[in-house]
């Protein structure tokens, strides 16, 4: 018998707890609670951090979890890592739903970093126009450089002021071409700062870079533990014994 745990709060994670309902799987859906309010899923749902490995270990013996299912955003390390631990001291099988990252493609103008406070030592100096986008969690370093003039794009409304003077969007992709095309032209914008994220519903930002010519910093993907990574729903409906109908 089955009982699902999915570390969600992606896309991806939305698509497998719609297929995971369609067959009737017993399963749980867990956000990190980072945005609000959040979607609505077909599945029972969770709210709220686990308390660490060993809470997240004692939420799976509790509930009587069979599998974990970690489609948490690519950046979301630190949950990554926890579901590794906690699936390892409960024996639990751990897959991991992750889009592949973006690759550099003819007419890109990447300048590639490990990590955040690397990317804010790879903008100018000279005060222009900058695209953060990055998630409101990710920006205090840029303090580091309010000459500046910041665009931040965010799901919800900041709830507390932010660390420097910055012109807020509010807005829930996905995003299209031309709608990426009409912001950064709007705004001015001539640098882009971003995380490799992958797939569909934010790669417009970058197609548009590619086409305006404009610079983007591209912050790699934090390094992980090593577990059974698949890219597709479909694939992790097959390791759960399933087969996808995909919204069929």
């Amino acid at each position: 018998m089955i009982r699902a745990l999915i570390l969600g709060g992606t896309a991806d994670a939305s698509l497998l707890a719609a297929e995971i309902a369609r067959a009737g799987i017993d399963a749980v859906y867990s956000y990190g609670g980072r945005t609000r309010p959040p979607a609505d899923q077909p599945l029972p749902t969770r709210i709220g951090g686990f308390g660490g490995v060993s809470g997240l270990a004692d939420y799976i013996r509790r509930e009587g979890i069979t599998h974990v299912i970690d489609a948490t955003h690519p950046f979301a390390a630190e949950m990554s890592r926890h579901a590794v631990e906690a699936c390892a001291d409960t024996n639990a099988p751990l897959i991991a739903l992750e889009r592949a990252p973006w690759t550099r493609v003819s007419g890109d103008n990447w300048i590639e970093v490990a990590d955040v406070n690397a990317a804010v030592a790879a903008l100018p100096e000279v005060p222009t126009n900058v695209f953060l986008a990055i998630g409101r969690q990710h920006i205090a370093p840029f303090a580091a450089k309010p000459q500046h003039a910041y665009t931040l794009r965010f799901v919800d409304p900041p709830e507390a002021s932010l660390p420097f003077a910055a012109d807020v969007i509010v807005s829930r992709g996905p995003f299209t071409l031309d709608g990426e095309l009409e912001m950064l032209h709007t705004r001015g914008i001539a640098w882009i700062v971003a995380r490799n994220s992958g797939g569909d519903g934010a790669r417009a930002k970058i197609d548009a870079a590619r086409m305006l010519g404009l610079p983007v910093i591209m912050i790699s993907r934090p390094e992980l533990p090593e577990r059974q990574r698949v890219e597709s729903v479909t694939d992790v409906m097959q390791w759960l014994g399933h087969s996808a109908r995909l919204g069929a």
